[in-house]
């Protein structure tokens, strides 16, 4: 029979032992518990992230966008130096958005290998036309850093065209 000292000291190793398990099990949950915060707050800030750039790209878009609709609505084919209309940035709306801008590129008539100069239109014989001018239409937005470009094409017509003009 073992006395109550031998009993206490088997007890007390056990107890020491028990409780290095647990410091070892306690240490091992923090690091899964931290893992997985840094986990979740790496998934949350990217999702903030890419919502944000997708804000931007959109902002780029519609300031692209009231570029090419001001392209159309003031074009005017025998003022192409008009420095007030190209290659100058404008604000889309100073007052909601004052980040987002648009850039007009002065629009030329295409060279050989973009394509015909003028194009016939239907309804107007063979000798009228429309006159094909390219540009390119940037919008930006400072706020979020996007920028998106788009190639447009007018046409101007109807204009007699002449097959030395075609």
């Amino acid at each position: 029979m073992r006395s109550a000292s031998e009993n206490g000291e088997e007890r007390g190793m056990k107890v020491r032992e028990d409780g290095g398990f647990a410091l070892i099990a306690a240490l091992l949950a923090i690091m899964i518990l931290t893992a997985m915060g840094v986990l979740v707050f790496t998934v949350t800030t990217q999702d903030v992230r890419i919502s944000s750039r997708m804000v931007g790209e959109k902002k780029a878009f519609l300031a692209t966008e009231a570029g090419a609709h001001q392209l159309t609505a003031g074009f005017d084919p025998t003022n192409l130096a008009d420095s007030s209309k190209y290659n100058k940035d404008f604000q889309v709306d100073a007052e909601q958005d004052p980040g987002s801008r648009y850039r007009i590129a002065v629009p030329t008539i295409p060279g050989p290998t973009e394509g015909p100069a003028a194009v016939s239109m239907p309804g107007y014989g063979s000798q009228f036309g429309s006159t094909r001018f390219l540009s390119s239409v940037t919008g930006s937005n400072g706020n979020y850093g996007s920028t998106m470009q788009v190639g447009m094409g007018v046409g101007f017509g109807p204009v007699e065209i002449t097959t030395l003009y075609r």
